[in-house]
């Protein structure tokens, strides 16, 4: 489950944009100038905000220039094409991107997803032991739950505790025996087809072209892995 703050002094775009990131993953706030972000930032864990430029009391690049003093959680201004300027301003004082107005749902939604994909890849957000992710597959063991890039997706009980089993060992090759032995706790009879089976729906679930995994690979011979996290291995390296 994402926080998420939106702060506009306009209550129209607020629930516009409320409307917009209707997502069972989403929890979302509301605040009307810089002044309530700030408060509501201070007694919530908030993973993302969504921040107007010209807002009464605190304006949202005065904000932002809090925000930095205390988080690095991403924040996307929302501006007009009058306030070059000012985008300009915000992502200098450490803004991560800018929607200009009038924004359309799906670029809203499109940013909103990779902004929380970064943050959450670069460790910003809460480790929790029961959450696992390899890419944009987030799977939360508590919650019961499976997203890919932010949005859910809908698993079986057998293809739920296959992906947990894979993710929990990421790059580590399963035999179809293993998977059938661990899942099933059944001698394994049989096991190569009905594994394979399952395997396959859950490529057509999480992968844009099952055909060319990304994340679900097989190892000819040998059986099943699910692929480490090669961007999450490329940033622990740049800070070693």
């Amino acid at each position: 489950m994402y926080n998420i703050l939106i702060c506009d002094d306009e209550q129209d775009i607020v629930n516009a944009l409320k409307i917009y990131l209707h997502d069972d993953n989403y929890r979302l706030f509301e605040a009307f100038d810089g002044k309530e972000a700030l408060r509501v930032i201070e007694e919530q864990e908030i993973h993302l905000v969504l921040m107007d430029i010209m807002m009464p009391r605190m304006d949202g690049i005065s904000a932002m220039v809090k925000i930095r003093e205390q988080s690095n959680v991403p924040v996307i201004l929302l501006t007009a094409k009058s306030q070059e300027t000012d985008k300009v301003l915000g992502l200098t004082v450490g803004a991560d991107d800018y929607i200009t107005k009038p924004f359309s749902p799906i670029e809203v939604a499109a940013r909103v997803r990779s902004q929380l994909r970064r943050y959450m890849q670069l460790g910003g957000g809460s480790v929790r032991p029961d959450v696992m992710r390899v890419g944009g597959i987030e799977l939360d063991d508590v919650e019961k739950t499976v997203s890919l890039d932010g949005e859910p997706v809908s698993l079986t009980p057998t293809e739920y505790d296959i992906l947990k089993l894979l993710m929990q060992n990421p790059g580590q090759v399963f035999s179809p025996r293993e998977i059938y032995q661990r899942i099933w706790n059944d001698l394994p009879y049989g096991s190569e087809n009905t594994v394979a089976v399952h395997i396959r729906h859950l490529r057509e679930k999480l992968e844009i072209n099952p055909a060319e995994p990304r994340y679900i690979k097989v190892v000819w011979g040998q059986g099943y892995k699910c692929e480490k996290d090669r961007e999450r291995e490329r940033t622990d390296e740049k800070t070693e």
